[in-house]
């Protein structure tokens, strides 16, 4: 696989991920809405999930190692454990049936969601915190079908927390524990003992790391309104990526 891979190659899949992880470094999600495409030009689909996952489970670590504190762990205990009982159901789903057309419904709720986010017609939307039951369960339900959950926690988060570190923190915080169940289920697969796999992570790592940190750099003098406005515009993304995929 390597060997296959040019300069120039490299040179575009590294930009990728670098803006992949800056958009990651901003809203703790999207890496995989902005890289796979590009990263499925130059390697196979089979190794970009894992690939990725690697990725931003080592991203999530060193987001968290900065700025842990900050995050919300009231919420992380409400929704862990939804979030996890969620991808068993999901799992559930993708072994007895075909989920496609649920991809479809959560790419049109993402859409519309998030442009009545971004209208202005009601900034101050606020959560209960039994909303976390919906979006704890469906979050998990749809990264276990998916991979692509990331995005209604990230809802979830914007109407419960007013500091926007500590909800880019606790979102990141989540996505790395999902992240940590799939690399934990690859590795069981034998999937890491493929060593240009293992290579090309080493190689796209330094990438991710400077993508994080301007990341984490941009949002620290952003104002809670631009944070949100841009967290809704990567939901927005995502959700017409999941219609896309539905079609083609």
């Amino acid at each position: 696989m390597l060997d296959a891979l040019t300069y120039s190659n490299y040179a575009v899949i590294v930009g990728a991920l670098l803006i992949a992880y800056i958009i990651f470094g901003i809203a703790g999600f999207g890496t995989a809405l902005i890289a796979s495409p590009v990263l499925a030009l130059y390697i196979p689909v089979a190794k970009i999930v894992p690939l990725l996952a690697l990725l931003d489970m080592f991203a999530a670590i060193v987001n968290v190692s900065r700025d842990g504190r900050k995050a919300d762990w009231k919420e992380l205990k409400r929704l862990v454990p939804l979030m996890i009982f969620g991808s068993l159901i999901g799992a559930a789903i993708l072994l007895k049936t075909k989920p496609e057309i649920l991809l479809l419904a959560l790419g049109v709720f993402v859409v519309l969601y998030s442009v009545y986010s971004l209208s202005g017609l009601k900034p101050n939307r606020n959560f209960s915190s039994t909303a976390s039951f919906p979006f704890g369960l469906i979050g998990g339900v749809f990264s276990a079908l998916f991979g692509s959950g990331g995005f209604l926690y990230a809802i979830y988060l914007s109407g419960r927390i007013e500091n926007k570190e500590a909800m880019r923190i606790t979102q990141t915080t989540l996505i790395g524990l999902s992240t940590l169940t799939r690399v934990v289920i690859f590795g069981l697969a034998g999937v890491y003992f493929d060593t240009d796999l293992i290579l090309l992570v080493l190689v796209l790592a330094p990438g991710m790391l400077v993508g994080i940190t301007f990341g984490r750099y941009i949002t620290l003098r952003m104002s809670r309104e631009q944070f949100l406005k841009l967290v809704n515009i990567v939901v927005l993304v995502s959700g017409v990526m999941l219609i896309v995929k539905y079609f083609y």
